[in-house]
């Protein structure tokens, strides 16, 4: 069996794809994968850091508000077509997965005109228009959230959730032990700020000027930044801990965090963007989060992802516009709550759909034997 995955473009996209190929080849050894990426992106760093191969287009998204700079952007989605073309001559798949991102939107359309079955996985409340367009040729569409009869015929639907990455959902590790993993007191609350992995500007920025006011409360910090603003960030630390080296110890800034299962495991509360990704992992690991949506995605897709949450009491949601000013509050609020805290991890753990990966494989090897 051969097995096309396309999309990526951030970690919210690739760590899905991943669980995916892990779950195919625990049901077929055999089978034969391959990725599809955009040039440029951390796709074409991570997945081969995980033993795959792959093959990156020239594609880029759609500036919206200069639609005058998207002349080469066309340039680069035809060049991106003819190459789609030309892999599924070469690699001749028996299916092709679109998981999200620039490269996924051609990849399918080319695959769908050959006639080759496609599986989308959409991960979000809140569907982006490629995903609704590839739909109406898709075989089968694996989504997270209730409702999306609104975008996707019915009888293409089936609910699976989000896969998420390894050892989060098997962690078998205590809230003390993954602490002083991490570095931190043992005996102390963790709060871990994750931006994403290339960051994100209101979350470091809100973080400046919340960090003072959460490290006062007695709980560690462990500071995600993003490779974008990690030399920023790391200025502001050394000027912080320069006029308050007392807290040394219970504060680290990071451009990335590998062990991502200690902090799921170590963490009382997260402090992340709304992708719908790491609400999944959110959820699978029953943690407390203050949720900021990013307002600067299509379709506004994260606010409906971190609604979905808050209105079930399964987070604490702060608008993008409010968060320099109630991040702190809104922290030190769920530390100073233990019966709140386990009320929201509780509701959390209620919405997870764990085994994803393992659903979708099986649709997948389904789909291609029939």
């Amino acid at each position: 069996m051969k097995v096309l995955i396309s999309g990526g473009g951030t970690g919210g996209h690739i760590f899905p794809a991943l669980a995916i190929a892990g779950a195919v080849k625990r049901l077929d050894p055999d089978a034969e994968i391959l990725f599809v990426g955009a040039l440029g992106r951390m796709e074409m760093e991570r997945v081969p850091a995980a033993g795959y191969r792959i093959i990156g287009l020239p594609v880029a998204g759609f500036n919206r508000r200069k639609l005058w700079k998207n002349f080469g952007v066309v340039v680069k989605l035809l060049k991106s077509m003819r190459l789609a073309n030309k892999v599924l001559k070469e690699f001749r798949p028996d299916i092709c997965v679109g998981v999200g991102g620039y490269a996924s939107g051609p990849m399918l359309k080319a695959a769908q005109k050959k006639g080759i079955p496609t599986l989308i996985q959409e991960q979000n409340s809140y569907p982006g228009v490629t995903n609704k367009l590839l739909a109406k040729k898709a075989a089968a569409v694996c989504v997270a959230y209730d409702g999306l009869e609104r975008f996707f015929p019915a009888e293409k639907i089936e609910k699976t959730g989000n896969p998420v990455r390894a050892g989060i959902a098997d962690s078998q590790v205590g809230a003390a032990e993954a602490r002083a993993a991490l570095g931190f007191p043992a005996d102390k609350p963790l709060v871990a700020v994750v931006g994403g992995s290339l960051g994100a500007r209101t979350v470091n920025d809100s973080m400046k000027s919340a960090l003072a006011e959460i490290l006062e409360t007695g709980a560690s910090v462990l500071w995600q930044t993003g490779k974008l603003y990690d030399s920023e960030c790391q200025r502001f630390t050394e000027e912080f801990l320069a006029e308050r080296p007392e807290v040394s110890g219970r504060l680290q800034v990071k451009p990335f965090i590998d062990r991502m299962d200690l902090v799921y495991a170590g963490a009382d509360v997260m402090v992340s963007r709304a992708g719908a990704s790491t609400i999944s992992e959110i959820q699978i690991a029953g943690m407390a989060s203050v949720l900021v949506p990013s307002p600067n995605v299509a379709e506004d897709h994260q606010r409906h992802n971190a609604e979905a949450l808050a209105d079930r009491g399964a987070a604490v949601m702060v608008l993008d516009r409010d968060c320099r000013g109630q991040l702190g509050g809104a922290v030190r609020s769920l530390l100073s709550s233990p019966e709140k805290l386990e009320s929201i991890r509780r509701e959390a753990k209620a919405m997870a759909l764990p085994g994803a990966d393992d659903l979708i494989a099986e649709r997948l090897l389904y789909l291609v034997k029939h």
